[in-house]
């Protein structure tokens, strides 16, 4: 079944899926809106990110630590992963198992003071970059990967705090009887000043109306050149006073009568176009393929994604599991399978809407090129 717009998608999810709910269309709104949220973070997974991933981790404003924010995704240095079989195990898997059964194997787990999390509860819902101890410098993510014959595959990642990039996704949608959502403006807003405060790369508008950036360096001292060359130069360079404190920050936003399309911009998605580094446009067309494929098709392949978005959302829920935080086992496992088997494809799903004239392997790029930076000597110079 096609649908020419997001719009006609809404209209069939409140119909065929809630038409239990007071208000359906809100209920597939937020849904859709959930959508948008899992598909940047698969796609993520299916870059071989997610070591370094973090889910709304509160991170503060570049030397202004009393203001933090939430952001829907961080991309954090990895200092080391550890990738482990858990051959005897108990539901729910809790951080204190994984410790005790661990902590004589891996001495570095000792330096971790140890958090009260669930990385997989009694019902295999899985809990994405769920963070099980800390330092002062690191946090100490759980992984659960996949139930295989040998046991249950994981991984313990050290991520350090300070994170190179950051993902968010805005979408907002429109009331009944409005052409647009009165919150438009204001989400703009959010997502522009988040932008651009939380990188020591600073934006200015000079005399000729040209985007220049900024950076200052320890001893005072400005340096400053056209946005987009000092961002090429940052991603490529070795050099730790460009690198400390610098965050690579990417828009994710999606159609629903506000931003209207990645050619046809309104002023909102103008705002974000001019604070975000990247802002990814995903389609209708994308979103839409990624709900037929998944959600509605017939596919056995798929059937335990589908499960866990019907028993989610359904009357009777008793809890999720199919977020971005909390994801039935079996449902991750076929969405990774997904992703990486149709990456060529998915990435068709968004447009660039800034930097102009790039793709998304120019971002890939540059993501693997911050993550492969020698982080424990940046850190430590």
């Amino acid at each position: 079944m096609a649908y020419e717009s997001v719009d006609k998608l809404q209209k069939m999810l409140a119909d065929s899926v809630f038409d239990y709910a007071q208000d359906r269309k809100k209920a597939a709104r937020r849904a859709l809106g959930t959508l948008v949220e899992i598909i940047t973070f698969y796609l993520l997974k299916s870059w071989g990110l997610e070591a370094g991933v973090a889910i709304e981790r509160g991170l503060g404003e570049y030397r202004n630590p009393a203001i933090s924010h939430n952001v829907e995704y961080s991309l954090h240095p990895v200092k080391f992963k550890e990738s482990l079989i858990l051959e005897r195990y108990g539901l729910p898997l809790t951080s204190s198992k994984i410790f005790r059964q661990f902590m004589e194997k891996l001495e570095h787990l000792r330096e971790f003071k140890q958090k009260t999390n669930q990385l997989l509860s009694s019902e295999r819902i899985l809990r994405n970059s769920c963070v099980i101890g800390e330092t002062e410098d690191l946090l100490l993510v759980g992984l659960v990967k996949e139930l295989q014959w040998v046991g249950l595959a994981m991984d313990l990642v050290a991520q350090y705090r300070s994170p190179y990039a950051v993902f968010e996704c805005k979408r907002v949608g429109v009331e009944n009887g409005m052409k647009k959502g009165p919150q438009t403006i204001e989400k703009a807003k959010q997502g522009a000043y988040v932008a651009r405060t939380m990188s020591c790369l600073q934006k200015i508008r000079v005399h000729s109306g040209e985007l220049h950036g900024v950076v200052s360096r320890p001893d005072g001292t400005l340096y400053s050149k056209a946005y987009p060359k000092l961002i090429e130069e940052i991603v490529n360079c070795f050099d730790p006073d460009l690198l400390r404190n610098f965050i690579l920050t990417v828009g994710v936003v999606s159609n629903h009568g506000n931003w209207f399309t990645s050619e046809n911009q309104n002023k909102e998605l103008m705002v974000l176009a001019q604070s975000y580094d990247w802002l990814l446009f995903l389609t209708d067309a994308g979103l839409s393929k990624f709900i037929r494929d998944v959600l509605l098709a017939d596919n056995p392949e798929m059937a335990p994604a589908r499960a866990a978005f019907k028993s989610s959302y359904s009357a009777t829920k008793t809890k999720n599991s199919f977020t971005k935080v909390q994801m039935a086992l079996e449902a991750d496992t076929v969405l990774r399978r997904y992703f990486t088997s149709n990456g060529a494809k998915i990435a068709k799903w968004f447009n660039v809407i800034t930097p102009e004239g790039k793709d998304l392997t120019i971002l890939r790029g540059q993501i693997a090129k911050l993550a492969g930076k020698q982080w424990p000597r940046i850190h430590t110079a």
